[in-house]
């Protein structure tokens, strides 16, 4: 699990430059659209699209964030029930 949100944790960083360039080249479509005449219409497209990838970023970093704090929990249960038998034994 802690690998698993280490990974997700990581998304963000693959993420962050094809986003911002896919911003950017949203607003640099004024030759297409004025030859597709639906300049407005890919533009706002991309834009849905960059927010959706932003909102997907945020999630897998809150889906990380708690794997990431089970997978505590279940070290530090470990650890008790460890504890635990040793105490029993002696």
């Amino acid at each position: 699990m802690h690998k698993a949100a280490t990974g997700l944790r990581a998304v963000g960083h693959h993420t962050t430059k094809p986003l911002q360039e896919f911003k950017s080249a949203s607003h640099d479509l004024d030759a297409l659209g004025s030859l597709l005449g639906v300049k407005s219409e890919i533009e706002e497209g991309m834009n849905t699209l960059a927010k959706l990838t932003k909102q997907l970023d945020e999630e897998w970093e809150a889906e990380a964030k708690l794997i990431g704090e089970i997978s505590d929990a279940f070290d530090l249960l470990d650890l008790l029930l460890a504890a635990q038998a040793r105490a029993k034994k002696g």
